[in-house]
């Protein structure tokens, strides 16, 4: 099995259309929703997480998207936790979609587990001591 994380940027003239579903009718690919925002008539952004059977039936359904209109991109960064300043208060955790970001208990720290990120950056917004930060894949710091 083929799967990827990928960034859809939908164009206000195409973000009405169920083009995403049209993955697994036409392509038989499926697809997990990592993070979205999309209004109808408005441009709009989602981070999937597509799977096939093969690398080529991959290709062809984001070929379709791009013929579509809709931008295609991989994440370039990585989240990065910095333990040193990591208060372990669990607000990255309530926010996380893929569940990368958990308590662990009974000794209630937080545990952060890349292979899960979806690179949504929500946690990045949410934590208040700044402890999660976005990386370039070289490790060095751009927000």
């Amino acid at each position: 099995m083929y799967s990827k994380i990928v960034i859809l940027n939908f164009p206000s003239k195409v973000a009405q259309k169920a083009l995403v579903c049209q993955l697994t009718k036409k392509f038989d690919l499926l697809f997990n929703i990592l993070s979205a925002r999309i209004s109808n008539k408005k441009e709009g952004y989602m981070v999937l997480e597509i799977s096939s059977g093969s690398k080529p039936a991959f290709n062809k359904g984001v070929k379709f998207l791009k013929d579509q209109g809709v931008s295609v991109s991989s994440p370039e960064h990585q989240i990065y936790k910095d333990e040193e300043i990591c208060t372990h208060c669990g607000a990255c955790t309530a926010v996380c979609p893929t569940d990368a970001l958990y308590i662990k208990r009974p000794e209630m720290e937080v545990i952060f587990d890349k292979q899960k990120c979806s690179v949504c950056e929500l946690c990045v917004l949410t934590c208040p001591t700044r402890a999660m930060g976005l990386f370039s894949e070289v490790s060095q710091k751009v927000a």
